[in-house]
């Protein structure tokens, strides 16, 4: 009896830490290959390691697929971070419209300067304008890149071409973890 008393508690504390945790299988997958992508884009660009730092936090989206003839969007599911924890899941989406043709995956990973603009994030409120634009990172290239608006977007191309002069806002999403 007092074995199978232990053997209930074990499954109630090991439900428990699944259900704090609320990740899904998808959920895991993702946060694995954002881990890989820091990895990736810090071998390319080594001078990233101060964004990592010292950001308030930053949403790292591993696989952005982008394409598009004449209309075009863009997709891709990530994690936020908040001074190195992992806090949530989030969604990007882009429709634009204007002279684009062709087909790119990229990592694209949003730093946020202050808290608040984390909190804006996780709220809701974020939406990229015209006048936010990312730095594509090309390996061996310095890195000077500096925070607009409380944001600093870099993009590492993975695979694919894209010719695009188009204009689009990003919109996003975020669940945090229960």
């Amino acid at each position: 009896m007092k074995v199978l008393k232990n053997v209930f508690i074990l499954l109630v504390v090991c439900t428990m830490s699944f259900a704090v945790n609320g990740q899904s299988k998808k959920d895991k997958k993702i946060i694995k290959e954002s881990d890989e992508a820091v990895k990736t884009l810090l071998e390319v660009n080594p001078e990233l390691r101060d964004f990592f730092d010292n950001s308030a936090g930053c949403v790292i989206f591993p696989n952005v697929g982008k394409g598009g003839f004449i209309v075009g969007g863009a997709s891709g599911n990530g994690v936020l971070y908040q001074y190195g924890h992992k806090k949530g899941m989030a969604g990007l989406k882009e429709l634009s419209v204007g002279i684009q043709a062709g087909g790119q995956a990229l990592i694209e990973v949003i730093f946020f300067e202050q808290l608040e603009d984390v909190e804006k994030f996780k709220e809701g409120k974020f939406e990229f304008d015209a006048g936010i634009s990312a730095v594509a990172l090309k390996k061996g290239e310095s890195l000077d890149a500096k925070y607009k608006d409380g944001v600093a977007v870099f993009t590492h191309s993975k695979a694919g071409l894209m010719a695009e002069a188009s204009v689009g806002g990003q919109k996003f999403s975020y669940k945090a973890f229960k």
